[in-house]
């Protein structure tokens, strides 16, 4: 006689708790979420915390830049003076853009400007590759993203403060001697560095997301060179051109232009105010602002997004 067999009912399975239980849960025991943005003032103070950090990681980076190359860290310097040959010849020589400029101040003139430029051509480059450029360090590790576009702009000052000692053999090879004047190049120098950790904050961002966005920038930095007066003086070109005022007053007042001519200012004898637009200072001043507070907002809405996806 066969006997049946009785499969035991399985047993009910325990209905999980809501989310929202498990989010009050997780309060209770003082638990958050993984990777959630800090408030403003924590960042900032997370930030501060990683000084160190944002320091060595820049002076690494700047060693490493050059290391495979035979002249090594010449190239810091080489590379600026290269372009400054490039276009002396060109648009000194061949376009006549000296106009305005007494011949024997052009050469600083040029060499200055390109320096400064390249200060924050390099900055906003390197800012847009900061986070797509290093994901294996983002997603392996946990501290503030913006340690990363920041230390990327001090890396690219340091590279420019090694380049002033060849500016400085260079102004007084030309007869501009130090004077009280070369100090006002600190304060440029600084507002010049925040507003380029702005810019560099806001293209970090954007490259995250976008990583063609470096295969772009190159074009845009060269168009907004050329518009800023890196090989030529802006007030002295516009002279005699049937140009809106406006849009004279746009290309003297844009961020490059500015720090431009506050470093030229204070290091050439022979460029003196008449070349400055009105209230330089202020608009130096506002264009780091306003570029510094908007660029770390910016990045610091996006924290907890860097390195997913």
């Amino acid at each position: 006689m066969s006997q049946a067999l009785h499969t035991p009912p399985a047993a009910s399975a325990r209905p999980e708790p809501p989310e929202a239980d498990l989010a009050a849960l997780a309060a209770r025991h003082g638990l958050t979420v993984s990777g959630a943005r800090p408030s403003l003032g924590a960042y900032v103070r997370q930030l501060w915390g990683r000084r160190h950090f944002i320091l060595a990681f820049s002076q690494a980076k700047l060693t490493a830049q050059y290391s495979k190359a035979k002249l090594g860290q010449l190239w810091q310097v080489a590379t600026p003076l290269l372009n400054a040959a490039v276009y002396f010849f060109i648009f000194g020589l061949l376009l006549g853009a000296r106009k305005g400029i007494p011949s024997d101040a052009y050469v600083p003139f040029l060499v200055t400007g390109v320096f400064v430029f390249t200060f924050t051509q390099s900055s906003v480059l390197a800012g847009v590759r900061a986070i797509s450029g290093n994901l294996g360090l983002v997603r392996a590790l946990h501290f503030p993203r913006a340690s990363l576009p920041v230390s990327f702009a001090l890396q690219q000052l340091q590279q420019l403060l090694f380049s002033m000692i060849v500016l400085v053999v260079l102004m007084v090879g030309f007869g501009n001697y130090p004077a009280a004047s070369w100090l006002l190049v600190l304060p440029a120098l600084v507002l010049q560095f925040v507003f380029n950790t702005g810019l560099a904050l806001i293209f970090a961002r954007m490259g995250s997301k976008t990583p063609d966005l470096a295969q772009l920038m190159p074009f845009v930095l060269r168009t907004w060179m050329y518009a800023s007066g890196v090989m030529f003086s802006i007030p002295a070109m516009l002279a005699d051109k049937n140009v809106p005022a406006w849009l004279a007053d746009v290309l003297q007042w844009n961020p490059a232009a500015i720090y431009m001519d506050l470093v030229r200012f204070a290091l050439i004898d022979q460029y003196d105010s008449s070349y400055l637009p009105p209230h330089v200072w202020a608009f130096a001043l506002g264009w780091a602002v306003l570029a510094g507070v908007v660029g770390f907002v910016y990045f610091w809405k996006a924290e907890e997004r860097y390195g997913r996806g």
